[in-house]
């Protein structure tokens, strides 16, 4: 636990002593932003802004928050490990008494944290909606805002944000490349989150719909962000995690070889 904490607090020093996190999180809040307050037309799974539409939602944070982290993310973690590869790093922390396993779990909480400190800034457009919801003047009273949702939505975006970073991480460690890492990185999210969800959209490929949206991200954390947290949403997520996980460690064997 102790080297897994050593590399997290080394990872997360690195990110926050340079721009990298701060050009992160805010792309992140102004882009949710201008989704939220600005863009007078739909993109994707978002609708015209909150002042077009006429309701005091949350719906253009939620629809943006996971296209925005499908690149900044890869971009976050595409210098986990190819970085090291070019710098030849990864040589000097295998004499180090760590395990592959101390690694990859330290670095990949240096970039949860990030993704939890994106969502938490985030949450600057929650206040906004609430605020518009209720009677001039009255911040605390009660409001429109569906909160139970709000706050599954808020969880299945970060399920969202975990899965990517793993998505990365695989990605990072499979080359040395760093813009080949990115990629990579945002072609494999893309093809999980957005891909698969409008081939099942195909009517030629109807046969198989539910075999598709079975492996779309964006399938789970749809039924997620309604509010209704199902054990089999929670058990995608986790498994996901995992096996990307898993995915980096092979890939990082096979860099030593």
């Amino acid at each position: 636990m102790n080297n897994i904490l050593t590399i997290f607090r080394k990872e997360s020093a690195g990110l926050f002593n340079s721009p990298i996190a701060y050009v992160v999180l805010g792309m992140f809040l102004v882009g949710t932003g201008m989704f939220m307050w600005v863009f007078e037309f739909g993109f994707l799974f978002t609708d015209p802004n909150v002042f077009v539409t006429g309701f005091a939602n949350l719906d253009n944070l939620f629809g943006s928050g996971p296209l925005l982290f499908l690149l900044l993310i890869p971009a976050l973690t595409m210098r986990a490990f190819s970085d090291e590869f070019r710098s030849g790093t990864i040589e000097f922390l295998a004499t180090k008494p760590l395990t592959d396993w101390q690694i990859i779990t330290g670095k990949y909480l240096a970039v949860l944290l990030l993704v939890g400190l994106c969502l938490l800034v985030s949450m600057v457009n929650y206040a906004a909606v609430h605020a518009l919801s209720t009677p001039e003047g009255c911040f605390f009273c009660a409001s429109d805002v569906d909160h139970g949702a709000t706050w599954g939505a808020y969880l299945g975006l970060f399920g969202v944000g975990a899965i990517f970073a793993a998505i990365g991480m695989f990605t990072s460690a499979l080359t040395s490349n760093q813009i080949i890492a990115f990629v990579l990185g945002a072609a494999l999210c893309a093809f999980f989150y957005l891909a698969l969800e409008l081939m099942a959209g195909i009517k030629v490929l109807n046969d198989i719909n539910t075999f598709l949206l079975s492996f779309s991200i964006l399938s789970h954390y749809d039924s997620i962000a309604r509010g209704v947290i199902d054990t089999r949403d929670v058990l995608y997520f986790l498994s996901f995690v995992v096996i990307g996980l898993l995915g980096t460690r092979m890939a990082l064997a096979g860099q030593k070889r």
